[in-house]
């Protein structure tokens, strides 16, 4: 697939962002790399006048900016979502290097749209946006002075992608993945039925189900498989009542 058909399924996603002038910096960034996908969830200011005056020339991309009330919304229709995190945290996920995170991104948007996540420039990415990740990246800073402003970390992370879609080949990607929206709705429904089996308790639902969520990530769900694991959950709670001895 061409480079800019590859860049085009590539889409920016940020979180909670605090400062417009930030929102115009990454559009910016993205647009001097030929990125164009820029999606932006419960942002505090937009559209503004000075995310506008930050885009400089990349008043498209803003332009085009999709304004989404939940990651989840901002992650339909991609194949793969990459969390960017400056820490480890208690997710035990390796992260990638910003060229790690390049290859798999563009191997991938040869069948469908990928996203890189980041988090609102004070807090980062919480632990829900992270659960809703496949992978997670980090920019190796300066341990000393790690503070990237959400721009340059935009700017740095699409310099990436251009480069390794320049420089490199993909084979087309064997897994055929699932959709993220319909993976979403596959843990509603894993949890629901975990529910009401009797095996998740609904007053501490987040003690399992971020593990679950950690277990299928790994896999690296396929659209079959979706169907599969729904068809059996809707197979246990018609039968939720049998006890296997």
């Amino acid at each position: 697939m061409p480079t800019q058909n590859l860049l085009s399924n590539i889409r920016v996603v940020l979180c909670r962002p605090s400062h417009p002038g930030n929102i115009g910096a990454a559009a910016r960034a993205m647009k001097t790399m030929g990125l164009s996908q820029l999606f932006l969830v419960s942002p505090k200011k937009f559209p503004h006048a000075d995310a506008e005056a930050m885009a400089s020339g990349a008043a498209d991309v803003l332009a085009g900016a999709s304004v989404c009330g939940s990651l989840e919304e901002a992650l339909s229709g991609c194949v793969l979502a990459i969390g960017t995190s400056t820490r480890q945290r208690d997710l035990q996920t390796a992260l990638l290097t910003p060229a790690e995170a390049a290859r798999q991104a563009l191997s991938e948007a040869q069948g469908g749209n990928v996203a890189f996540v980041f988090g609102n420039e004070t807090f980062g990415l919480s632990k829900e946006e992270l659960a809703c990740c496949q992978a997670l990246m980090t920019i190796p800073a300066n341990p000393e002075y790690g503070s990237l402003n959400l721009g340059a970390a935009v700017q740095v992370m699409a310099y990436e992608l251009r480069r390794t879609a320049l420089a490199e080949s993909f084979a087309q990607p064997e897994l055929d993945a699932a959709d993220l929206a319909d993976v979403e709705r596959f843990y509603a429904h894993l949890e629901q039925t975990l529910i009401e089996i009797g095996f998740l308790n609904p007053a501490s639902p987040k003690r399992l189900m971020p593990k679950l969520r950690r277990l299928f990530s790994r896999t690296r769900l396929q659209k079959e498989e979706i169907n599969i694991l729904r068809g059996m959950l809707s197979a246990m709670e018609s039968c939720k009542n049998i006890r296997v001895k």
